[in-house]
């Protein structure tokens, strides 16, 4: 599904990392191009929108009008829909460079009228799009890097910057300045920690939508942030379906079993990306089996904790599942939820 899966060359990990980072392969390490802001709740759909109208419309003149934000606000929009993957650059188009873009399957299924969720209803949006930004580690590095490499649960900002300043230097980027990994590190809290100003009802729709999944969680001390790992009711199961299918196919088509540590603390796994703990991941685990046919199965034999691949998944069919039929139900009632627009 284009635009869906994760969309970065995966890194081969070592237990013999330098440092804490573990990284021992090159990747095109991407920071900023947000312009500082979280993305917001009418963004995604208003980069859809006007896209597909006119595939240059970031680059025009008018481009401030069109999107009725400032100029920063333009570029932003831009990055969090290529970031997210509901827009792409334009392959058919020689020469390109950025400048002519165009709307993703995924983008299309959730942000079009008619589509899946065009407003952000559905909290198992939520979690479908902090997958796509926390999976992999290109473009949203920050992201990535947080929730799959750093070596403890709690940290502080000037941490962060301390182990990406590290993860620079090892990728030879010596155009990363601490001042844009002091903006990047602000952008990612902001994007799962509310701000804590004076809120009124206007200021409520300037928050991230992601503040919502319950991922971070600042110290009274108003200096740290603790990931947070639970069960995370809100992740439907089948959302949390289609991220282990892109994260298996990832792996490869010839894997057809994987551990439950890889699945809790691999890099780029569903456990880990979501913050789940050991009962939320297996209460899951065992809910697949039925959810697809017993296409995969949870085992427990010998002490050895393993999920087994018997046929392939396919992860577009378990989206298009969960919001053409589970949102009729229980599933689609529990997790809707008044629309910030």
């Amino acid at each position: 599904m284009a635009g869906a899966t994760c969309r970065a060359r995966w890194l081969d990990q070592s237990q013999n990392g330098i440092g804490a980072l573990g990284v021992t392969t090159s990747f095109r390490a991407s920071f900023g191009g947000h312009e500082t802001f979280p993305f917001r709740y009418s963004w995604l759909k208003k980069g859809v929108d006007h896209v597909r109208k006119d595939p240059e419309v970031f680059g025009k003149e008018d481009a401030m009008v069109t999107f009725g934000v400032g100029k920063n606000m333009v570029s932003a929009i831009r990055h969090w829909s290529l970031t997210i993957g509901t827009l792409e650059d334009d392959p058919t188009v020689a020469n390109n460079r950025g400048r002519y873009l165009r709307v993703t399957e995924l983008g299309a299924s959730l942000f079009s009228d008619n589509g899946w969720d065009p407003y952000l209803e559905d909290v198992g949006t939520l979690w479908l799009i902090h997958w796509q930004l926390a999976c992999a580690p290109e473009p949203a590095t920050t992201w990535w890097w947080v929730f799959n490499q750093y070596p403890a649960t709690s940290f502080t900002r000037r941490e962060v910057q301390i182990h990406l300043e590290r993860l620079a230097e090892q990728l030879g980027l010596t155009r990363v300045s601490s001042a844009s990994l002091k903006r990047d590190i602000d952008c990612f809290i902001r994007t799962y920690s509310p701000s804590r100003r004076v809120r009124t009802v206007q200021e409520d729709t300037l928050d991230c939508p992601l503040i919502e999944l319950g991922l971070l969680r600042e110290g009274n001390d108003h200096q740290s942030y603790q990931l947070v790992r639970g069960s995370h009711p809100t992740l439907p199961l089948p959302i949390f379906g289609y991220a282990l299918a892109s994260y298996l196919a990832r792996r490869g088509g010839q894997t057809h079993s994987v551990s439950l540590n890889q699945l809790a603390f691999g890099e780029g796994a569903p456990g880990r990306v979501f913050g789940l703990n050991e009962s939320g991941l297996l209460t899951r685990l065992e809910a697949l089996s039925t959810l697809t046919g017993d296409a995969l199965i949870y085992d427990e034999t010998a002490g050895l904790k393993q999920i087994f691949l018997h046929n392939p998944l396919q992860p577009k069919r378990l989206l298009n599942r969960y919001y053409e039929d589970f949102r009729k139900g229980a599933t689609w009632d529990a997790t809707k939820r008044v629309a910030k627009r």
